[in-house]
């Protein structure tokens, strides 16, 4: 798919989920978030998950494709 997300990976170190976008540290997820987050990884695709957590998911397009 055209513009699916890539470059993400975590690392789990306890109760905390440290993401990182391209080596970069993007976000890190504590207690119940990590939990959450790893369910999530487990159920989904896991580069769009990292995505929808980090921010980095809407890219501006979106208003555009709303009007009528």
């Amino acid at each position: 798919m055209a513009g699916a997300p890539s470059g993400f990976e975590f690392t789990v170190r306890g109760d905390v989920v440290e993401i990182r976008h391209h080596g970069r540290p993007a976000t890190t997820l504590r207690n119940a978030a990590a939990a959450k987050f790893l369910v999530d990884v487990q159920r989904g695709d896991p580069q769009h998950v990292m995505a929808r957590v980090t921010g980095n998911y809407k890219r501006g397009n979106e208003r555009t494709a709303h009007r009528p």
